[in-house]
């Protein structure tokens, strides 16, 4: 999607079923893998949301981007 439409940066979210905000190692892992694959192409990881069911986390306030 972000060379479909030619995007400079982009933000992942995802809601997590069990409830808890919280961004497991999984989280932290695939997001960055995803900042080194997208750094080839020179797209930006600006942040990586996760929902539960009553809180938000967000990577780029915590300092995990």
């Amino acid at each position: 999607m972000a060379i479909t439409h030619n995007a400079a940066a982009c933000i992942f979210a995802h809601n997590h079923p069990s409830g808890i905000a919280e961004p497991s190692m999984a989280d932290q892992s695939i997001t960055s893998r995803l900042k080194q694959a997208l750094a080839v192409i020179d797209v930006r990881v600006l942040d990586h949301i996760v929902v539960g069911e009553s809180d938000v986390v967000s990577f780029a306030e915590k300092g995990m981007i």
